[in-house]
């Protein structure tokens, strides 16, 4: 009995992260996600490919919105790395001054844009998680977001406060050879690497509705993007995040 219990967990686990990683996502209520894990990360970093490869463990756990931000401040060690912008540091640069902190690393995870931990460290990940949805500072409203036709179509509902609605578009996976810097020689892999980061809309507590062009996922060849709703500490500076989803870019436009 014990043994087929386990089984039909596995089997409904699997089945949830299908739902939420599908060209489709569920409908509102049908999959919530645990939290948010945003990695700050760099391919000129030597640290780096083991918290990189838990971002992809993450990913395939299924239960929270695993996104990596490539920031550019490493680019001067010798190697570029191709998947880095100004806008992934000018992201972690903010959640420094968010959480009081006069300096950045990497590997650096951000959960829930309310606490930092080392990116490698997978166990403790997951707890912070846990605890924050266990003590009600986890992702309290309800997202949803689906593809239809040309549009991106996004429900957010009720709750409290005031929030951005941040879509968060990027690559499902890259394979890169490192030629120079510290990793060279390595061929390393990297999940949900973030290209470009729009805020859409406000969100003043009511349930609203979005439609945003799909043209902007399908004409950067992003796979997928991801919907947070997110609090604001100052002008550009990120705080909490009460909300999130993802929605992938299958089937045709």
């Amino acid at each position: 009995m014990a043994k087929t219990l386990k089984t039909l967990l596995h089997i409904a686990m699997a089945v949830g992260a299908i739902s939420v990683f599908s060209g489709q996502i569920a409908n509102a209520g049908d999959t919530k996600p645990a939290g948010v894990v945003e990695l700050f990360t760099s391919q000129g970093c030597s640290s780096c490919p083991p918290a990189d490869a838990v971002l992809g463990e993450l990913v395939e756990q299924g239960d929270v919105v695993a996104l990596a931000y490539h920031v550019d401040y490493w680019n001067y060690l010798g190697w570029e790395d191709t998947l880095s912008s100004k806008q992934s540091t000018e992201r972690q640069y903010g959640y420094a001054k968010t959480l009081g902190r006069k300096s950045v690393y990497t590997p650096q995870v951000i959960v829930n844009g309310r606490d930092h931990i080392n990116g490698s460290d997978k166990n403790g990940i997951n707890h912070k998680v846990a605890a924050f949805d266990d003590s009600g500072r986890g992702l309290t409203v309800p997202v949803a977001a689906s593809t239809d036709g040309d549009k991106i179509k996004i429900s957010i509902g009720s709750g409290q406060g005031k929030a951005n609605v941040v879509i968060v578009y990027f690559d499902e996976k890259n394979t890169i050879d490192v030629k120079r810097g510290e990793n060279r020689g390595r061929q390393l892999t990297y999940w949900n690497s973030v290209r470009d980061i729009q805020t859409v809309a406000m969100w003043e507590g009511e349930a609203i509705e979005l439609d945003v062009p799909r043209s902007v996922m399908s004409a950067g060849g992003y796979k997928g993007c991801a919907i947070l709703l997110q609090t604001m500490k100052s002008k550009g500076v990120p705080g909490a995040i009460i909300g999130a989803t993802v929605v992938m870019n299958g089937g045709s436009t």
